[in-house]
């Protein structure tokens, strides 16, 4: 059952959505776009580039975990204006991912569940019309494809923390009818656990990201066995050795499960991936390490890029050197792929989806100045001193490449500075161009239309 408290508990800056919207304002830039959730507020749009990092330890490392609160009775997302949101469901365990499949219905991975929930909507509504536990008996799924691409998959893909399976389908199965197929087994599964996959536009390749299995590697101190030169001659630029060996990394296979490879490496926790429309570009959303205090380093979303190392753990959004493996490895010096938007450190960004809307007849989802961005669900983060994430932001893209700026589109998650009653995970475009948002602190999923200006 969902909790709900007063409308009272809730700050009153928070329920003045009439006064939420700063898109007529310059974007934050530098430091002044290290705010915190209270500055939070559809419309408010910054732009962090990498000569704004701090030294690292410029501040202290905090300790500061949000405390749950019962979600507010009535209580709604702030979105911009002419935007509304209504919810799909509430009470799931763990709603994560969520994907659309072909026909519409919402694929949502209920991780500490354990399974799969489909949701079929009802036409124009949020309320659903038919569900079920598509599969279950699973290890904490995340990641959800379908193969192939296109109008009739045959197969619903699963990223568990150990593996990827499939499992038979049909256009409109509420539940699979067959068991799973093992296609990659053996994934690394302590510490980061959520593994996401992605097909490539002509179904060729399955795309696979596994995180790291520590904070910064701190037990690699010793070199791989052979020895680090014959290492470095052998394995892709920046790749890690002995317990984090094929970690922070994205992987790459047939669609079967073989030919492995890494197609990237140093992407501390590819934790979200999509295939970027339209150009076919694989992006992925990465959260970056911790203890270097409140605004080092900064988290991001970048295309990856065939063969390039993005700095984990020896170096971070470019040629940063991490205090921590001073000296270690300076033929990786210079090497580091900078990312292409770089957002607050420890917003803990999730998911990330882009708005296409090529399909939609005119004048129906969301205004045409968002087709083409892409939206990122932040999932807020313990090691700031003042909280940021728990929102959802919106990238800002023109003739497909990222300005660089992202800007807040919806929040009101947070209560005060001690709780949140919401914290994002997952974001998918709806086939009637609504905007799909889970979030797993109260467990509840949301349908976001906009209708300003239509009759």
């Amino acid at each position: 059952m969902i909790r709900f408290i007063a409308l009272a508990a809730i700050p009153a800056c928070l329920l003045m959505a009439g006064s939420a919207l700063a898109a007529d304002q310059p974007a934050l830039k530098g430091s002044a776009a290290f705010g915190d959730w209270r500055a939070d507020k559809p419309g408010v749009r910054r732009l962090i580039r990498p000569e704004d990092l701090p030294k690292p330890y410029a501040t202290k490392s905090a300790s500061n975990s949000a405390g749950l609160a019962d979600m507010p009775a009535d209580a709604k997302p702030l979105l911009p204006p002419g935007f509304s949101a209504e919810m799909i469901a509430s009470g799931i365990d763990n709603p994560r991912v969520v994907r659309v499949a072909p026909n519409g219905d919402l694929f949502v991975a209920d991780s500490e569940a354990n399974q799969v929930r489909v949701y079929r909507l009802a036409e124009g509504g949020a309320k659903p019309a038919e569900q079920g536990i598509f599969a279950g008996n699973l290890n904490q799924p995340y990641g959800i494809a379908f193969y192939p691409p296109g109008n009739d998959p045959q197969w619903v893909y699963v990223a568990n923390s150990d593996s990827v399976v499939r499992f038979p389908y049909r256009s409109g199965d509420l539940k699979a009818s067959g068991d799973p197929q093992t296609i990659v087994a053996n994934i690394p599964s302590n510490h980061h656990w959520t593994r996401d996959i992605a097909f490539s536009p002509d179904g060729k390749t399955l795309y696979l990201s596994v995180g790291s299995g520590s904070n910064v590697a701190e037990d690699m101190s010793k070199a791989p066995e052979g020895g680090l030169e014959a290492w470095i001659k052998s394995k892709p630029l920046g790749a890690t050795w002995g317990s984090e060996e094929g970690r922070a990394d994205v992987h790459a296979f047939d669609p079967d499960g073989k030919n492995g490879r890494i197609v990237a490496t140093g992407l501390r926790n590819c934790s979200g991936m999509t295939v970027q429309p339209a150009t076919g570009a694989l992006w992925c959303v990465v959260n970056e390490r911790d203890a270097l205090g409140d605004n080092v380093p900064f988290e991001y979303a970048t295309a990856v890029r065939e063969g390039a190392f993005y700095g984990w753990p020896w170096y971070y959004i470019g040629d940063h050197e991490d205090p921590r493996h001073k000296g270690a490895r300076p033929d990786l010096a210079g090497k580091a792929t900078i990312p292409d938007v770089l957002m607050q450190a420890h917003s803990a960004p999730l998911n990330i989806a882009f708005y296409d809307g090529r399909d939609l007849p005119a004048d129906t989802g969301f205004p045409a100045e968002y087709r083409g961005d892409a939206f990122v669900a932040l999932h807020g983060s313990w090691n700031r001193a003042n909280r940021t994430g728990y929102k959802v932001v919106r990238l800002k893209f023109k003739d497909g490449k990222p300005t660089g700026e992202y800007e807040d589109f919806m929040t009101g998650f947070v209560v005060s500075s001690g709780e949140v009653w919401g914290r994002p995970v997952g974001v998918a475009v709806a086939k009637d161009g609504a905007l799909v948002v889970t979030e797993d602190g109260n467990g509840t999923i949301w349908r976001v239309t906009y209708s300003g200006g239509r009759s």
